[in-house]
């Protein structure tokens, strides 16, 4: 596995948080006492079992490489700064959370992130399911947390996400499904390299197999009467929206063709 993976960075022209080139070795190669995120910034090389967590891991490299190498570079300047000890500090445990357990949420409607701040699942989940449609969708969900999808190989209600909330233009919805991706990968990893105070404020709980079309049992209504997962909670005060590097990405797109064509995804691996 850890060849078929090497082969597929190296033509892809993968690099880790400081430019490194990307590769996948066997966990028992990390160093005795070497930092992981540190050890994957300086040499490039990620330390990989074989089991599904690191899995999911690795085909996070693949998927949105530039938000996993924002992370890497975050994670390693902080323990470059403060080393690593006993605790991570909040910063770390920010970015800890978002590569374990984040879903993006790309939104083109303030008033479905306001509801998803709020706590307001009847109008998120049930009120608004139009807008979660293939046909004038205003927001859907990417998974990106590796330990979130393992946990989604055997799901359970109460499974909850965190979601970090990213504003999309409209036209967002007309672009294919790899040209999304990339332009989330953009303005997501200038987000977290761009904004000096992450705190765990930055995301929004959301339970997972309450988003529709993800799980058959949430077709029906009752489904959300269950105020132990669709529970009441503190409002997420921080707002995420998309960095100038994503806007960026979908001028290029409106001006190709009149907007008809979607964003290049080209060279999305360079970094």
């Amino acid at each position: 596995m850890l060849a078929e993976m090497n082969a597929d960075a190296l033509k892809a022209r993968q690099v880790t948080g400081r430019g490194q080139r990307l590769a996948f070795i066997a966990q028992d190669e990390l160093p005795p006492g070497a930092a992981y995120e540190a050890h994957i910034a300086s040499t490039g090389c990620v330390p990989t079992r074989h089991n599904l967590h690191d899995f999911f891991n690795a085909s996070m490299w693949f998927a949105f490489p530039r938000i996993k190498a924002a992370l890497n570079a975050r994670q390693s300047a902080a323990i470059d700064l403060l080393g690593v000890g006993p605790t991570r500090g909040g910063v770390r445990d920010a970015l800890t959370l978002f590569d374990e357990n984040a879903l993006l949420f790309a939104c083109a409607d303030p008033r479905l992130s306001a509801a998803l701040r709020q706590f307001d699942w009847r109008t998120l989940l049930l009120q608004r399911r139009d807008a979660w449609g293939a046909s004038g969708a205003s927001c859907e969900v990417r998974c990106f947390g590796h330990a979130l999808l393992e946990k989604l190989i055997a799901p359970f209600k109460a499974c909850t996400g965190h979601a970090w909330i990213v504003d999309v233009p409209p036209a967002y919805f007309e672009w294919d499904a790899a040209s999304r991706d990339a332009w989330l990968d953009d303005a997501v990893s200038a987000a977290l390299l761009n904004t000096e105070a992450l705190t765990s404020r930055m995301f929004a709980p959301l339970p997972v197999l309450g988003i529709p079309g993800w799980w058959p049992e949430n077709e029906t209504p009752a489904f959300y009467d269950d105020t132990s997962v669709f529970r009441a909670g503190r409002r997420a005060d921080v707002k995420i929206g998309a960095s100038k590097a994503g806007q960026a990405v979908a001028a290029s797109a409106a001006s190709a063709k009149e907007g008809e064509e979607s964003p290049d995804s080209t060279g999305q691996g360079d970094g």
